[in-house]
Protein backbone atom coordinates (compact mmCIF):
# COMPACT_ATOMS: atom_id res chain seq x y z
CA UNK A 1 0.00 0.00 0.00
CA UNK A 2 1.00 3.52 -0.80
CA UNK A 3 2.05 5.80 2.14
CA UNK A 4 -0.99 8.05 3.55
CA UNK A 5 0.64 10.27 5.68
CA UNK A 6 3.76 12.10 5.07
CA UNK A 7 5.60 13.96 7.52
CA UNK A 8 8.37 16.54 7.17
CA UNK A 9 10.71 16.12 9.99
CA UNK A 10 13.61 18.98 10.36
CA UNK A 11 17.21 17.56 9.51
CA UNK A 12 19.11 19.63 11.95
CA UNK A 13 16.70 18.75 15.01
CA UNK A 14 18.10 15.75 16.94
CA UNK A 15 15.07 16.15 19.35
CA UNK A 16 12.54 16.09 16.41
CA UNK A 17 14.14 13.58 14.54
CA UNK A 18 14.00 11.20 17.50
CA UNK A 19 10.00 11.42 18.11
CA UNK A 20 9.51 10.70 14.60
CA UNK A 21 9.22 6.86 14.68
CA UNK A 22 5.99 7.38 17.23
CA UNK A 23 4.18 9.88 14.89
CA UNK A 24 2.37 6.69 13.30
CA UNK A 25 3.29 8.78 10.11
CA UNK A 26 3.68 6.07 7.04
CA UNK A 27 6.62 8.04 5.66
CA UNK A 28 8.95 10.21 7.25
CA UNK A 29 10.87 13.03 5.11
CA UNK A 30 14.14 14.39 6.92
CA UNK A 31 14.37 17.85 5.51
CA UNK A 32 17.82 19.33 4.33
CA UNK A 33 16.21 22.20 2.15
CA UNK A 34 13.69 25.20 3.73
CA UNK A 35 13.90 23.72 6.98
CA UNK A 36 17.14 23.97 7.49
CA UNK A 37 19.12 26.94 7.56
CA UNK A 38 22.35 27.73 5.16
CA UNK A 39 25.05 27.25 7.76
CA UNK A 40 23.23 24.00 9.66
CA UNK A 41 23.08 21.92 6.42
CA UNK A 42 26.45 20.37 7.00
CA UNK A 43 25.39 18.85 10.63
CA UNK A 44 21.99 18.63 9.49
CA UNK A 45 23.60 15.47 6.30
CA UNK A 46 25.05 14.24 9.56
CA UNK A 47 22.18 13.34 11.34
CA UNK A 48 19.87 12.97 8.39
CA UNK A 49 22.32 9.97 7.61
CA UNK A 50 22.30 8.92 11.10
CA UNK A 51 18.51 8.42 11.63
CA UNK A 52 18.44 7.05 8.56
CA UNK A 53 20.98 3.95 9.20
CA UNK A 54 19.76 3.58 12.73
CA UNK A 55 15.97 3.44 11.81
CA UNK A 56 16.61 1.08 9.20
CA UNK A 57 15.33 -2.09 9.74
CA UNK A 58 13.17 -0.38 12.16
CA UNK A 59 9.15 -1.83 12.34
CA UNK A 60 6.18 -0.08 13.82
CA UNK A 61 3.18 -1.92 14.63
CA UNK A 62 4.38 -4.58 12.22
CA UNK A 63 4.76 -2.08 9.49
CA UNK A 64 7.57 -0.72 8.06
CA UNK A 65 8.17 3.06 8.00
CA UNK A 66 9.25 4.80 4.69
CA UNK A 67 12.53 6.96 5.50
CA UNK A 68 12.83 9.82 2.55
CA UNK A 69 15.05 12.64 2.95
CA UNK A 70 14.14 15.99 0.97
CA UNK A 71 17.58 17.29 -0.67
CA UNK A 72 18.37 20.66 -1.87
CA UNK A 73 17.00 21.93 -5.16
CA UNK A 74 19.30 21.19 -8.54
CA UNK A 75 19.78 25.25 -8.88
CA UNK A 76 21.33 25.60 -5.13
CA UNK A 77 24.31 23.25 -6.26
CA UNK A 78 24.09 21.42 -2.14
CA UNK A 79 22.29 18.20 -4.07
CA UNK A 80 25.12 16.56 -4.70
CA UNK A 81 26.72 17.07 -1.45
CA UNK A 82 23.19 16.09 0.56
CA UNK A 83 23.30 12.62 -1.53
CA UNK A 84 26.76 12.18 -1.05
CA UNK A 85 26.14 12.29 2.81
CA UNK A 86 22.66 10.24 3.20
CA UNK A 87 22.97 7.88 0.82
CA UNK A 88 25.17 5.90 3.45
CA UNK A 89 22.26 5.86 5.52
CA UNK A 90 20.29 3.65 2.41
CA UNK A 91 17.00 6.37 2.21
CA UNK A 92 13.91 4.79 0.96
CA UNK A 93 13.40 7.50 -1.50
CA UNK A 94 14.80 11.12 -1.95
CA UNK A 95 12.13 14.17 -2.56
CA UNK A 96 13.88 16.36 -5.15
CA UNK A 97 12.02 19.96 -4.47
CA UNK A 98 11.45 22.12 -7.40
CA UNK A 99 12.12 19.60 -10.13
CA UNK A 100 11.64 21.29 -13.64
CA UNK A 101 11.02 18.14 -15.49
CA UNK A 102 12.31 14.70 -16.78
CA UNK A 103 15.89 15.99 -17.18
CA UNK A 104 16.51 16.69 -13.50
CA UNK A 105 15.28 13.16 -12.46
CA UNK A 106 17.65 11.63 -14.76
CA UNK A 107 20.81 13.40 -13.32
CA UNK A 108 19.32 12.90 -9.78
CA UNK A 109 18.60 9.39 -10.71
CA UNK A 110 22.49 8.84 -12.33
CA UNK A 111 24.44 10.15 -9.05
CA UNK A 112 21.61 8.12 -6.74
CA UNK A 113 23.17 4.90 -9.10
CA UNK A 114 26.96 5.82 -8.13
CA UNK A 115 26.43 5.88 -4.56
CA UNK A 116 24.51 2.77 -4.26
CA UNK A 117 26.89 1.01 -5.49
CA UNK A 118 29.60 2.79 -3.49
CA UNK A 119 27.51 1.77 -0.41
CA UNK A 120 26.50 -1.53 -1.47
CA UNK A 121 22.99 -1.06 -1.99
CA UNK A 122 20.33 -2.57 -3.69
CA UNK A 123 20.31 -1.24 -7.80
CA UNK A 124 17.19 0.68 -7.51
CA UNK A 125 16.46 0.47 -4.24
CA UNK A 126 16.25 4.33 -3.88
CA UNK A 127 12.88 6.29 -5.39
CA UNK A 128 12.52 9.12 -6.36
CA UNK A 129 9.59 11.73 -5.27
CA UNK A 130 9.62 15.27 -7.22
CA UNK A 131 7.81 18.38 -6.07
CA UNK A 132 6.72 19.73 -9.45
CA UNK A 133 5.25 23.15 -8.47
CA UNK A 134 7.18 25.44 -6.65
CA UNK A 135 8.02 27.31 -9.66
CA UNK A 136 6.21 28.47 -12.73
CA UNK A 137 8.54 26.47 -14.57
CA UNK A 138 8.65 23.28 -12.69
CA UNK A 139 4.66 23.30 -13.15
CA UNK A 140 4.24 23.61 -16.47
CA UNK A 141 6.55 20.75 -16.74
CA UNK A 142 4.13 18.55 -15.67
CA UNK A 143 2.75 17.03 -18.20
CA UNK A 144 6.61 15.72 -19.96
CA UNK A 145 6.49 13.41 -17.16
CA UNK A 146 4.09 10.79 -18.75
CA UNK A 147 6.05 9.39 -21.59
CA UNK A 148 9.36 9.59 -20.36
CA UNK A 149 11.23 6.35 -19.04
CA UNK A 150 11.63 7.06 -15.20
CA UNK A 151 12.11 3.80 -13.15
CA UNK A 152 12.88 5.20 -9.84
CA UNK A 153 9.65 7.85 -9.86
CA UNK A 154 7.73 6.85 -6.68
CA UNK A 155 5.02 9.14 -7.99
CA UNK A 156 4.66 13.47 -7.44
CA UNK A 157 3.52 15.74 -5.44
CA UNK A 158 2.96 19.56 -5.30
CA UNK A 159 3.32 22.67 -3.16
CA UNK A 160 1.75 26.05 -2.78
CA UNK A 161 3.97 27.86 -0.57
CA UNK A 162 6.86 28.56 -2.92
CA UNK A 163 5.19 29.17 -5.88
CA UNK A 164 2.21 32.17 -4.97
CA UNK A 165 5.76 33.60 -3.67
CA UNK A 166 7.01 33.65 -7.29
CA UNK A 167 3.78 34.67 -8.45
CA UNK A 168 2.96 37.53 -6.07
CA UNK A 169 0.14 36.04 -5.15
CA UNK A 170 -1.71 37.08 -2.41
CA UNK A 171 -3.45 34.33 -1.97
CA UNK A 172 -3.84 30.33 -2.41
CA UNK A 173 -7.81 30.24 -2.12
CA UNK A 174 -10.58 31.50 -2.68
CA UNK A 175 -12.90 33.14 -0.04
CA UNK A 176 -14.89 29.27 -0.05
CA UNK A 177 -11.85 28.05 0.83
CA UNK A 178 -11.15 26.12 -2.90
CA UNK A 179 -7.49 26.66 -4.38
CA UNK A 180 -7.44 29.64 -7.24
CA UNK A 181 -7.44 28.75 -10.46
CA UNK A 182 -3.16 28.46 -10.73
CA UNK A 183 -2.84 26.35 -7.83
CA UNK A 184 -6.54 24.01 -9.22
CA UNK A 185 -4.68 23.59 -12.27
CA UNK A 186 -1.34 22.50 -11.16
CA UNK A 187 -3.38 19.94 -8.52
CA UNK A 188 -5.32 18.76 -11.28
CA UNK A 189 -2.32 17.79 -13.34
CA UNK A 190 0.03 15.94 -10.44
CA UNK A 191 -2.75 13.90 -9.95
CA UNK A 192 -3.51 12.91 -13.77
CA UNK A 193 0.09 12.64 -14.36
CA UNK A 194 0.79 10.17 -11.38
CA UNK A 195 -2.12 8.09 -11.98
CA UNK A 196 -1.02 7.83 -16.12
CA UNK A 197 2.58 6.43 -14.58
CA UNK A 198 1.12 4.18 -12.65
CA UNK A 199 2.99 5.71 -9.81
CA UNK A 200 1.82 7.47 -5.97
CA UNK A 201 -0.02 10.74 -6.38
CA UNK A 202 0.29 12.72 -3.21
CA UNK A 203 -1.60 15.67 -2.33
CA UNK A 204 0.53 19.06 -0.42
CA UNK A 205 0.01 19.94 2.73
CA UNK A 206 -2.46 22.02 4.80
CA UNK A 207 -0.36 24.67 6.19
CA UNK A 208 -2.43 25.77 9.50
CA UNK A 209 -1.46 22.29 11.91
CA UNK A 210 -3.62 23.90 14.49
CA UNK A 211 -6.75 23.66 12.57
CA UNK A 212 -7.57 20.44 12.77
CA UNK A 213 -11.17 20.49 10.93
CA UNK A 214 -9.59 22.21 8.23
CA UNK A 215 -7.08 19.56 7.67
CA UNK A 216 -9.73 16.98 7.92
CA UNK A 217 -11.51 18.68 4.88
CA UNK A 218 -8.59 18.77 2.77
CA UNK A 219 -7.40 15.25 3.85
CA UNK A 220 -10.79 13.97 3.09
CA UNK A 221 -11.07 15.85 -0.03
CA UNK A 222 -7.45 14.65 -1.52
CA UNK A 223 -8.81 10.59 -1.14
CA UNK A 224 -12.20 11.56 -2.86
CA UNK A 225 -9.97 12.81 -5.59
CA UNK A 226 -7.92 10.00 -6.11
CA UNK A 227 -4.71 11.32 -3.94
CA UNK A 228 -2.89 7.97 -2.15
CA UNK A 229 -1.62 10.58 0.28
CA UNK A 230 -0.66 13.81 1.84
CA UNK A 231 2.10 15.88 2.92
CA UNK A 232 2.01 16.99 6.51
CA UNK A 233 3.78 19.50 8.46
CA UNK A 234 3.17 19.15 12.23
CA UNK A 235 2.90 15.42 14.30
CA UNK A 236 -0.56 16.06 15.29
CA UNK A 237 -1.92 15.95 11.30
CA UNK A 238 -0.45 12.45 11.33
CA UNK A 239 -3.29 10.76 12.55
CA UNK A 240 -6.28 12.84 10.50
CA UNK A 241 -4.62 12.13 7.33
CA UNK A 242 -4.42 8.41 8.58
CA UNK A 243 -8.29 8.28 9.31
CA UNK A 244 -9.19 9.88 5.95
CA UNK A 245 -7.53 7.44 3.71
CA UNK A 246 -8.29 5.06 5.88
CA UNK A 247 -10.69 2.22 4.04
CA UNK A 248 -14.11 1.80 5.38
CA UNK A 249 -15.24 -1.33 6.54
CA UNK A 250 -18.05 -0.69 3.69
CA UNK A 251 -15.10 -0.13 1.20
CA UNK A 252 -13.32 -2.99 2.10
CA UNK A 253 -16.51 -5.04 1.87
CA UNK A 254 -17.35 -3.83 -1.31
CA UNK A 255 -13.68 -4.30 -2.56
CA UNK A 256 -13.88 -8.17 -1.36
CA UNK A 257 -17.42 -8.98 -3.22
CA UNK A 258 -15.89 -7.30 -6.47
CA UNK A 259 -12.39 -9.26 -6.53
CA UNK A 260 -14.85 -12.54 -5.71
CA UNK A 261 -17.38 -11.56 -8.24
CA UNK A 262 -14.60 -11.86 -11.56
CA UNK A 263 -12.58 -14.49 -9.74
CA UNK A 264 -15.95 -16.34 -10.21
CA UNK A 265 -16.12 -15.01 -13.29
CA UNK A 266 -12.62 -14.94 -14.86
CA UNK A 267 -13.56 -14.04 -18.41
CA UNK A 268 -15.93 -11.35 -18.10
CA UNK A 269 -15.74 -7.82 -18.71
CA UNK A 270 -18.84 -6.51 -17.19
CA UNK A 271 -20.81 -7.93 -14.70
CA UNK A 272 -23.71 -6.71 -11.95
CA UNK A 273 -22.76 -5.95 -8.36
CA UNK A 274 -25.84 -4.45 -6.05
CA UNK A 275 -27.90 -3.68 -8.92
CA UNK A 276 -24.67 -1.52 -10.80
CA UNK A 277 -22.52 -2.85 -13.55
CA UNK A 278 -18.97 -2.94 -12.41
CA UNK A 279 -15.94 -3.58 -15.36
CA UNK A 280 -12.18 -3.53 -15.30
CA UNK A 281 -11.55 -0.14 -13.61
CA UNK A 282 -13.94 -1.10 -10.54
CA UNK A 283 -11.99 -4.42 -10.19
CA UNK A 284 -8.54 -2.53 -10.41
CA UNK A 285 -9.57 -0.20 -8.01
CA UNK A 286 -10.99 -3.05 -5.69
CA UNK A 287 -7.60 -5.06 -5.89
CA UNK A 288 -5.47 -1.72 -5.04
CA UNK A 289 -7.73 -0.79 -2.20
CA UNK A 290 -6.92 -4.55 -0.94
CA UNK A 291 -3.54 -3.82 -1.01
CA UNK A 292 -3.41 -6.98 -3.75
CA UNK A 293 -1.89 -5.35 -6.54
Amino acid sequence: MPPRSWLFVPGDSDKKLGKAMTTGAHAVIVDLEDAVAPAAKPQARILARDWLAIHRQHVTENRPLARWVRINAIETGLWREDLAVVMAGAPDGVMLPKCEGPDQIRMVAAEIYELEQRNRLPNGATKILPLVSETARSALTIPSYVDEPMPRLAGLTWGAEDLSAVLGASRKRDAAGAWTDAFRFIRAQCLLVSHAKGAWAVDTLYDDFRDENGTRRAAEAAKADGFTGMLAIHPSQVPIINAAFAPTEEELAEAHAIVALFSANPHAGTLQYNGRMVDQPHLRMARQLLGIG
